[in-house]
């Protein structure tokens, strides 16, 4: 029997009295790859935002069960301990911390044990395989970055935090051959049967590196279909009409 990690039910979110969110229902499994594609709009960023916790976003009907536990109450940092890790769209800088010392206070807070020799031979590995500097570790949290060296530093807190539940906002977006390759190989090097991972992307050359189980398609605030790579082919060539006609 499947086990579930994520169990959405009816939601409904809306955002600053608009409603975005229109009845999701959604189960993620352990161990499988997910992809959610859908046109600008549909309510993709919005799903993983609720599902993360972000204060805008109003949950006004339905519920999000992570772990068994009702967790739609529950704040950010609450579910960041539980297991759940969002990779943002638009990174933020944060002046004043180093990435190292951002990576090390947040295992802290997530309660893994940890001796100070231990944490950096973690970090290099981690960065050894991403292709990151011990320099770029050293500057503050994505200042100054470029966009690829901004998703990279995403991947590598992914790696160094070890969640459950794995959701990438359109982390492939503006990426080169080269730097999407490495993402994937992040998210694949993390992948086992104790986790799940959700993909927004709006291309498919990130699901010929990264291969989904599953991909469900969002139309304006609603999950309206649902299957295989099949689909990705079907977008490619028909664009989002063809399910909005159906």
């Amino acid at each position: 029997m499947k086990k579930k990690l994520l169990e959405i039910k009816n939601l409904h979110v809306e955002v600053e009295g608009k409603e975005i969110l229109k009845g999701i229902n959604l189960n993620l499994d352990l161990g499988k790859i997910n992809a959610l594609m859908g046109p600008n709009g549909s309510g993709k960023s919005t799903l993983v935002n609720t599902i993360m916790g972000h204060p805008r976003y109003k949950i006004t009907q339905g519920k999000i069960v992570f772990k068994g536990k009702e967790i739609s109450k529950f704040s950010p940092d609450k579910r960041a301990k539980l297991g759940i890790f969002l990779s943002f769209q638009y990174p933020r800088e944060i002046s004043g911390i180093s990435v190292s010392k951002f990576l090390k206070t947040a295992s802290k807070e997530l309660n893994q044990k940890f001796s100070i020799f231990d944490f950096k031979k973690n970090l290099k590995e981690k960065t050894n395989l991403l292709g990151i500097s011990n320099e770029m570790t050293e500057r503050y949290l994505n200042e100054g970055f470029s966009g690829g060296e901004k998703k990279k530093n995403e991947i590598l807190q992914m790696l160094v935090l070890n969640p459950n539940l794995i959701m990438l906002d359109e982390t492939d977006s503006g990426l080169d051959v080269d730097s999407l390759k490495i993402v994937a190989k992040g998210v694949n090097e993390i992948m086992n049967q104790k986790k799940c991972t959700l993909i927004i992307t709006h291309y498919k050359r990130i699901l010929e590196h990264i291969k989904p189980n599953k991909i469900f398609i969002m139309l304006n605030g609603k999950i309206v279909l649902e299957g295989g790579k099949e689909i990705v082919d079907q977008l490619e060539e028909k664009g989002y009409n063809w399910i909005e006609e159906n």
